[in-house]
């Protein structure tokens, strides 16, 4: 039986020019990288596309002497599939959105498949909110939250991938939660009709 190399053993091959380890990158993780991307676009070929993109951006990076993140090479390409799918929503004009507090449902406004042109409107500016009081959150807020209402990870994933503890996951989401709240009082926004 043959033993798995490790995968920042790997990327070191690839970076000194074995273009093989790539090769064996991208077929470890195939299979996890196409299911997330299509549990968010639900598209095989944009899936495909997405997946494509995810690689070159990787390939990029890695000629680049830029990757930094030791042994964490699965969350860092997971990162960049993310962040794609999100450029991909926002092109298209169709990010997805979360439940607020048990105040407000952003559902409740945006739940019918037939709206109305005012109702549209309402809905797009309420996602235009929304996309930038999560830009305004902290950097370490921001990722737990993305990672938490976006990929619908578990704390305990959140915590695998980004290395912290599940304690301090759940803290920042907790405060990335308050924050928005402030963020909204402050601003004096209104996300209902």
């Amino acid at each position: 039986m043959e033993l798995q190399i490790e995968d920042s053993e790997l990327v070191r091959d690839y970076i000194s020019g074995d273009e093989k380890a790539l090769e064996i990158l991208i077929h470890r993780h195939n299979q996890r990288i196409t299911s997330f991307i299509y549990s968010k676009v639900l598209d095989r070929d944009i899936t495909e596309d997405i997946f494509q993109d995810t690689f070159i951006k990787v390939i990029k990076t890695l000629k680049k002497g830029n990757y930094s993140e030791e042994g964490k090479f699965l969350p860092w390409v997971m990162r960049i599939a993310h962040n794609l799918i999100i450029d991909h929503f926002r092109k298209n004009k169709r990010m997805p959105m979360f439940e607020g507090n048990e105040d407000f449902n952003i559902f409740s406004v945006i739940g019918d498949d037939k709206l109305n042109a005012e109702k549209q409107l309402i809905k797009d500016q309420i996602d235009t909110d929304l996309r930038e009081l999560i830009e305004e959150l902290p950097d370490d807020q921001k990722e737990v939250l993305i990672m938490r209402i976006y990929k619908d990870m578990s704390f305990k994933e959140i915590s695998e991938n980004t290395g912290v503890s599940i304690n301090t996951a759940l803290g920042r989401m907790r405060y990335a939660l308050i924050n928005i709240r402030k963020i909204i009082e402050k601003h004096n926004i209104v996300l209902t009709n």
